[in-house]
């Protein structure tokens, strides 16, 4: 069995200005997102990993710089590009009020599957890259916990093919910015333990949800923050 922590980067420059980033160079945190980046050392705490795989984006580095400093000095960072910002293309570095009065921008929000940026990716092959990348850390030998660090959509994608929702849906998931969501797997199958959580603290445990006279799955884990879990109309602009 296998806990995968997935951490979206705290708070940028361009979340503070409204502006769609995506891998626009020169856009760091923010002072909220460095106080956040700083919380994640009492957050993560001693927890022990086997490898952190981290987006190429400046600004997923500098999220868990902090807690490496102090508990992970000698611990060596993978670079995955498939955990890279969507690359958006023209819309990069634009500002969202701009961007929600575009035609796509509907195809964004209702069919997400569709959508290609003008002269980028499409959502689906951010996806594709993203979960291969997440079963490529999931493979890395050990006994301790993987930690990704990468993007708003691109966790989103993740979360929403372990759930089995399809691509057109992943709209209803909110990550929010120096959130962690935990994933537990086990032969094949895929556990959401925790999601979007904002302030909780880590544990090297894993889900028992799979262990055998367990339950039949619809008892929640100790670690499952559901309360956190937010549904509904979310604007993907927010969320980069």
């Amino acid at each position: 069995m296998s806990r995968i922590v997935l951490l979206r980067h705290a708070h940028s420059t361009a979340n503070l200005k409204n502006i769609l980033a995506g891998r626009t160079p020169g856009v760091g945190l923010s002072a909220r997102g460095e106080k956040q980046a700083e919380k994640l050392i009492t957050r993560i705490g001693p927890t022990r990993f086997d490898v952190i795989a981290v987006s190429p984006i400046a600004r997923c580095s500098q999220t868990i710089a902090p807690w490496l400093s102090l508990h992970g000095k000698e611990k060596e960072l993978m670079i995955e590009d498939g955990l890279s910002e969507v690359d958006y293309g023209d819309w990069s570095g634009k500002s969202l009020a701009t961007l929600r009065r575009q035609k796509l921008w509907k195809v964004v929000q209702d069919h997400p599957s569709q959508m290609i940026f003008p002269n980028g990716e499409s959502l689906l092959e951010m996806q594709t890259r993203a979960i291969a990348s997440f079963y490529r850390v999931e493979k890395v030998k050990g006994k301790n916990a993987r930690l990704i660090v990468s993007h708003g959509d691109v966790i989103k994608a993740i979360v929403a093919h372990v759930l089995g929702m399809h691509l057109d849906q992943f709209q209803r998931l909110v990550i929010d910015p120096a959130s962690i969501t935990i994933i537990d797997t086990d032969n094949g199958v895929s556990r959401l333990v925790t999601f979007n959580d904002q302030n909780g603290s880590l544990t090297n445990e894993v889900s028992t949800a799979t262990a055998v006279g367990g339950s039949t799955g619809n008892q929640k884990s100790g670690n499952q923050k559901s309360g956190n879990q937010k549904s509904g109309n979310q604007k993907s602009g927010n969320q980069r």
